[in-house]
C-alpha cells in the first residue's frame, strides 16, 4: 500500500522550515545567536517606519501580550527600539534598531541562497512558476497582502 500523500500545508512548511534554518545558521555564524523564530516572527513584520504593537501581535497572529513581550526580549538584545509614534503623542512605534539592521542584510543573503538551490534542483522555470502561484495564493491567504 502507497504512503498518504503529504497535505499541501505541509508541503508548503518543509521548504521554509529549511530555509528558515539557513538564515539562523548564517546569523548565529555572524554573532546573532540571540534570536528565535518567536522573535523572528515579530521581528519580520515591522514596517519601515516602524509598526504599533498592537498591528505587529495582529500580523504575528499572537497576543498583545506574547508579542509585547517578543518585542522586550528584541528591545534588550538591541534588535528593536521603542520610539515615540509622530502620528499620536500617546502611542510607541517599534522599530528596527541598528543591531537589528545589520542583521536583515545576512538574514537576506541566507534566503537568496536557499532560493538559489532551489532554482539549481528545480530549474528556473518551475520556480518561477511556483512563485506565481505562491503569490496568486495570497489573495485568499494573507489578509496584510
Amino acid at each position: 500500500m502507497a504512503p498518504e500523500p503529504l497535505n499541501l500545508g505541509l508541503l508548503l512548511f518543509i521548504p521554509y522550515r529549511w530555509m528558515e534554518a539557513r538564515v539562523f545558521d548564517a546569523l548565529a555564524a555572524a554573532g546573532f545567536d540571540d534570536f528565535t523564530p518567536a522573535q523572528a516572527r515579530v521581528f519580520q513584520r515591522i514596517a519601515p517606519g516602524g509598526s504599533r504593537l498592537t498591528t505587529l501581535a495582529e500580523q504575528a497572529q499572537i497576543t498583545k501580550q506574547s508579542a509585547g513581550f517578543l518585542v522586550d526580549q528584541l528591545a534588550r538584545a538591541g534588535y528593536v527600539e521603542r520610539v515615540p509614534d509622530p502620528s499620536d503623542a500617546r502611542a510607541r512605534l517599534i522599530r528596527i534598531a541598528p543591531r537589528g539592521a545589520r542583521a536583515v542584510p545576512l538574514a537576506a543573503a541566507a534566503v537568496a541562497e536557499a532560493e538559489a538551490a532551489w532554482t539549481a534542483h528545480l530549474g528556473a522555470d518551475r520556480v518561477a512558476r511556483l512563485r506565481e502561484i505562491l503569490t496568486d495564493l495570497r489573495d485568499i491567504t494573507d489578509p496584510y497582502a
